[in-house]
């Protein structure tokens, strides 16, 4: 904890933001392996809440790491505190009113548990992108389970590196059962279910 510095709380207040845009702050929490589809999902579903006037924002992993957190490598210290920092920055978007939806593999639950446990309870959703090791493999868009499998790419999650599947998410999607579409129009009405968005 940094010493000698203080929470200063605006005027203006979350719940003030909230009534302004129409809807409440969240983070929607989304893990799962490299090729999931966690980012297609989440940018899908980011393009459907926007075009319905919903202040929604995308943070993804691979861009985050190729600027806030592009000191970080992959060793699990790093992972950690690559999480620590998204987590920080999610909340800071929420506590503005907006709906955030982050892409990242997250793949250890103490840390997706230290971002739940800096917001209320009602504002996250962990969404479980649940798709199998060879799922993934096959439709691996950049190659890199294959270079972790050739001994390329050390400590890749699912190959050389573990991956913590949770334990209670609130919404889990089964991409590697479903289209595309499909994923998108069950994460869309499962956020609707638990009142994040109408």
């Amino acid at each position: 904890m940094t010493k000698n510095v203080t929470w200063h709380d605006g005027f203006v207040s979350k719940e003030m933001r909230e009534e302004r845009n129409g809807h409440k702050g969240a983070i929607v929490w989304l893990t799962g392996l490299s090729a999931s589809g966690k980012s297609t999902l989440a940018r899908k579903v980011e393009e459907i809440l926007f075009q319905h006037g919903l202040h929604v924002y995308v943070l993804d992993g691979d861009n985050v790491r190729m600027g806030l957190n592009s000191n970080l490598g992959f060793s699990p210290e790093d992972r950690e505190e690559n999480i620590r920092r998204v987590g920080e920055v999610a909340k800071l978007f929420a506590d503005a009113g907006n709906i955030v939806i982050t892409a990242f593999i997250s793949p250890y639950r103490d840390d997706r548990q230290k971002v739940r446990a800096i917001m209320n309870e009602d504002d996250f959703v962990e969404g479980f992108i649940k798709c199998s090791v060879e799922k993934c493999i096959e439709r691996d868009p950049k190659g890199l389970y294959q270079k972790a499998i050739d001994g390329a790419i050390p400590e890749f999650t699912g190959i050389s590196a573990p991956y913590e599947e949770p334990e209670n998410a609130e919404i889990i999607v089964p991409t590697d059962e479903q289209t595309v579409e499909e994923s998108v129009e069950f994460l869309i009405d499962e956020l609707k279910r638990m009142k994040i968005i109408e």
